[in-house]
């Protein structure tokens, strides 16, 4: 797993127990896992489809600093998964972990639309089918 981004919890980052607010969490990753998804398939027009059960492992609180790590799982005829972790930087333990977030290539009517990419057995990167 690669992980692309870092974000610094500040105060309002923070829930009523004063750790990361979970729903700020899953905001970063779907961002982050929406730039992830646009950059596989050279796209600016993809949606979440779905995003699989939420696996909070530990808490994040003010000045920790994240890191969100994301890793191809599938390829569909329009649509792209990735698994996700999400890390302290410093101490490395485990915030949170999605098995699967799904992302599907829409037209300019937000209908799904084939995005054209295949995976190359040999290299295991994305390429035009």
């Amino acid at each position: 797993m690669k992980f692309y981004s870092r974000k610094l919890i500040k105060p309002g980052d923070l829930n009523a127990n004063n750790t990361l607010f979970g729903g700020q969490l899953l905001r970063w990753i779907d961002e982050e896992a929406g730039i992830y998804a646009m950059t596989k398939l050279d796209s600016r027009r993809t949606v979440t489809k779905y995003i699989s059960e939420i696996n909070f492992i530990s808490s994040a609180r003010q000045a920790d600093t994240i890191e969100i790590g994301l890793e191809f799982s599938e390829i569909g005829r329009t649509s792209i998964t990735f698994r996700c972790e999400v890390r302290n930087l410093i101490t490395k333990n485990t915030i949170i972990r999605l098995e699967k977030i799904v992302f599907v290539n829409v037209d300019e009517n937000d209908r799904p639309l084939a995005h054209g990419k295949t995976l190359d057995e040999m290299t295991g990167k994305l390429v035009a089918a």
